[in-house]
């Protein structure tokens, strides 16, 4: 595992003698392990410290694993002679930390507790392995919630020891809250909350349940209709839109709808005459379903209602309680407000991805060579980020390419890749030197004059007259290579320049590599960041495997074909994908 630095410093990496041991016992591993040098920074994690921190393993290689991500309990940085690690580290000994705090990569401060043990050689101190565990964030909540249902659980069995099984209903209706908070804690996306709502909803503690939203005055959507398990036919015909709610209509959901209180019904409440068309529709909805007591319950508030619960119960021997009103209306205001926060961040988010997609250029026609160019925003649920992609020509016909992801899932992300984006374009147009010097300087300038912190980036120049032949000198960032598909059916990643990613800070007087390789006429080049290979649950081998084949099955498909079809192969990516291709011609 030992090797040398550049500046002639050993540190510790896994090398290619070492796969079966790295894989086997630490790849494998579901708890974090990140191995650091002596200067305490990071060579080597396994894909659980990915997942956990939140960051790609190229990202966290070179860097200050205290400086990236250790922070106190208040989410402040630790002052580095105060941190009990670094500490551990300089003296070559065993630690460990229970109450801190880690800054993912999305910007989530965790709980974790950590444990690190020295490597040495010889007695001399080689670094040392850090195992890191999320704790849960909510145990005292948990445990504070769980004392108060005990005590009141005691008081009540002392005073009213008749009404036991009641007590227990009641525990068992905050439980559903409680899970239900959670649940819907989970998602931005209101489809998906919903349907986790009701399949908690049904049958624990109705046999239906039917959820509609206002979509404008009096406009009023069914969106959801969930049943007991195997009566599925028939009801996508209750769901879609409804009549109109009106203002004097008397029916319990058109009051609900316009700001009313919940309302508790029995079967002789449900046997009154429908006085609006979206009373009707309702009411024929009951009585398809055999309603016996039904709670309808506004969701939000009275000022501000987003539209309304309805919950059924079919058995007339179990109808629903005043206990269950309190609880459905709680529910209904904790759904409101995720409804509430999920239309916001649609808004948000649509502004964001519209103001990302107008930040990336148009594509340059440079002669014969085939240019295509993609952008996916990360899924549902997610903040669109600073994944980007250029090309363009240089003033001695020289074809730039860049692809690069600035750290972030944010507005601030997407500002920032447009300033690298905007300075990297001056320093190529003006700076005639090979790729890495490029990037050298960008790197210099990245910190004074742009707010991004960190970023990976390649930056490709392909050299050549229009006929070719062809040369691609490039550099690369910290960012994932670039992989070359060329006609005799062969697929190889380009792994020489690499360097550290920007703001990393190299050595003193170091400087980024460039490597050049030949293109044969015919081939098709490929950029990408990393959300193309990443999945949850899987390393980045697997990823790079993954594109290496579905890229060889699509080489020979038109470009734009390419990359419309190498976006729906690689499913699952919870990040933004930028992907840009070029293809050279035929003689």
């Amino acid at each position: 595992m030992e090797g040398v630095r550049p500046d002639g410093e050993r540190e510790w990496r896994l090398s290619a003698a070492e796969p079966g041991l790295w894989r086997h016992v630490v790849e494998q591993l579901g708890t974090a392990v990140a191995v650091l040098d002596p200067a305490g920074r990071i060579v080597a994690v396994n894909p659980a410290a990915e997942r956990l921190l939140g960051r790609a393993a190229a990202v966290m290689y070179g860097q200050d694993l205290h400086d990236l991500c250790h922070r106190d309990p208040g989410g402040a940085r630790i002052p580095r002679e105060h941190c009990p690690l670094l500490r551990a580290l300089a003296e070559g000994r065993s630690a460990r930390g229970d109450d801190d705090r880690c800054l993912r990569g999305d910007g989530r401060l965790i709980p974790i507790s950590w444990s690190a043990t020295p490597l040495t050689d010889d007695g001399v101190s080689q670094g040392m392995v850090v195992l890191i565990v999320e704790t849960a964030a909510d145990r005292r909540a948990r445990r504070e919630r769980a004392e108060r249902a005990e005590r009141a659980e005691r008081a009540e069995r002392a005073e009213r020891a008749a009404h036991t099984s009641a007590l227990e209903s009641l525990t068992e209706r905050l439980t559903l809250v409680a899970e239900i908070t959670d649940v819907l804690g989970q998602t931005l996306e209101v489809d998906e909350a919903l349907a986790r709502l009701s399949r908690l909803l049904v049958p624990r503690l109705a046999d239906w349940a039917a959820v509609d939203l206002r979509v404008g005055s009096h406009q009023v959507h069914r969106v959801a209709v969930t049943g007991p398990e195997g009566r599925d036919a028939g009801q996508e015909d209750w769901r879609g839109h409804l009549p109109s709610a009106g203002d004097a209509a008397h029916s319990p959901l058109v009051q609900v709808l316009n700001g009313g209180g919940p309302v508790l019904q029995d079967r002789a409440d449900m046997d009154a005459p429908p006085d609006s068309p979206l009373a009707a529709v309702h009411s024929a909805f009951l009585g398809a379903t055999g309603a016996a007591s039904v709670i309808t319950v506004p969701l939000g508030t009275r000022r501000q209602v987003t539209g309304a619960l309805t919950l059924v119960r079919t058995d007339p021997a179990h109808p629903f309680g005043t206990g269950d009103v309190d609880v459905v209306s709680d529910i209904g205001r904790r759904v409101g407000l995720v409804i509430d926060n999920a239309r916001r961040f649609g808004r948000q988010r649509a502004v964001a991805e519209a103001m990302q997609r107008n930040l990336l250029p148009p594509l340059p026609r440079p002669g014969r060579i085939q240019l295509a160019a993609r952008y996916q925003p990360a899924p549902a649920g997610s903040q669109v980020g600073g994944d980007w992609y250029d090309a363009f020509m240089l003033k001695d016909g020289t074809l730039a390419l860049v692809i690069g992801d600035v750290e972030g899932h944010d507005l601030t992300a997407a500002a920032g890749m447009a300033q690298l984006h905007a300075i990297l374009r001056s320093l190529a147009w003006d700076h005639a030197g090979p790729p890495g010097a490029v990037v050298d300087r960008l790197d210099d300038a990245m910190h004074a004059i742009t707010t991004v912190p960190m970023a990976t980036l390649v930056l490709a120049l392909v050299e050549g007259p229009d006929t070719g032949p062809w040369t691609l000198r490039w550099t690369s960032a910290g960012h994932p290579p670039p992989l070359l598909l060329t006609p005799d059916g062969n697929a190889q990643y380009l792994e020489a320049g690499q360097a550290l990613l920007l703001g990393a800070d190299l050595d003193a007087g170091g400087h980024r590599p460039s490597a050049a390789h030949a293109l044969p006429p015919g081939s098709t080049l490929l950029l990408y960041t990393d959300g193309l290979i990443e999945v949850p649950g899987s390393d980045l081998d697997t990823g790079l495997g993954r594109l290496r084949r579905h890229a060889l099955a699509l080489a020979h498909e038109p470009l734009d074909t390419l990359c419309d079809r190498l976006s729906s192969r690689m499913p699952g990516s919870t990040d933004d994908i930028a992907l840009l291709a070029l293809r050279l011609p035929v003689p």
